[in-house]
């Protein structure tokens, strides 16, 4: 049972971290922080990961729930970053005897 508490302990604290290192970010830098979000969510992906393999009862549905939702995190921000990058590269120049 005690097992049960630390590990909800952590978990508790890192949501509250999080929290915190997301909320100083401001909106003018979100996007180009967004890949060093992105392993910020992979260390949380892999913490969530540790806890479900070593969780039973309630720890365990916190975990699981904690992994889906890293994930999901985690893969927008890659797609968001992917837009992004998209919008920075330059279109390919146009042939002119190709336009008839």
């Amino acid at each position: 049972m005690s097992n049960d508490i630390t590990w909800l302990t952590f978990f508790v604290l890192s949501v509250f971290v999080g929290i915190e290192v997301i909320s100083k970010v401001s909106s003018t830098l979100h996007t180009p922080l967004m890949s060093g979000a992105n392993a910020i969510h992979g260390v949380i992906l892999l913490g969530a990961v540790l806890v479900a393999g070593e969780a039973d009862g309630f720890a365990l549905v916190v975990a699981l729930v904690a992994i889906v939702l890293a994930a999901v995190n985690m893969v927008g921000g890659f797609l968001v970053t992917g837009r992004m990058l998209q919008m920075f590269t330059r279109k390919p120049a146009a042939r002119k005897g190709a336009e008839r």
